[in-house]
């Protein structure tokens, strides 16, 4: 059975994620190069994964233990 899962982004947030799904689509499609993130985009892209990971019922480490 499919289920919906529904996250919420802040604005920095959805610029990045819109970036980095941007560049990785000229990456494949034309070999354009993907511009490195700076570590606050990083950061929030990995609470992003995080937070979607834990949606879709994974947990990020073994030692994963900052699930509510």
């Amino acid at each position: 059975m499919e289920r919906d899962i529904e996250l919420r982004l802040d604005g920095a947030t959805a610029e990045d994620l819109y970036a980095a799904l941007h560049e990785l689509g000229e990456h494949v499609a034309a070999g354009a190069s993907i511009t490195p993130s700076t570590t606050e985009e990083s950061e929030r892209l990995g609470r992003l994964l995080q937070d979607l990971g834990h949606s879709l019922g994974r947990k990020c480490s073994p030692y994963c233990d900052h699930l509510a």
